[in-house]
């Protein structure tokens, strides 16, 4: 089953940019050619700071708007309350609301 990423960047200046993609590492190298959204080219160099697994498109394109919908001192506190992954990445893994906890 394909994973699909809700994402957080951290540019060059500071700001927060918030995305989903089923790529997560081609997606961020995307942002830092310039190719990826036009928020993020002029604040590149852009860093992975924080991304959740979800199963489905649809979960990780709903969560990138509830994220969108938080102010930056929001974003900078679920960066922080995330797990680091193997490259030190925060990061949160994802279940269906229909699983339930687990």
């Amino acid at each position: 089953m394909e994973k699909n990423y809700t994402y957080i960047l951290s540019c060059a200046d500071g700001s927060l940019y918030t995305g989903w993609t089923n790529h997560l590492a081609e997606r961020a190298k995307t942002h830092n050619r310039g190719e990826g959204a036009k928020y993020t080219k002029p604040r590149r160099p852009v860093r992975l700071a924080y991304y959740e697994i979800w199963d489905t498109k649809q979960e990780a394109m709903r969560r990138e708007w509830e994220i969108k919908q938080l102010t930056h001192g929001d974003k900078q506190a679920l960066i922080s309350a995330g797990q680091p992954d193997a490259a030190g990445i925060p990061c949160r893994h994802m279940r269906a609301e229909s699983e339930g906890p687990g």
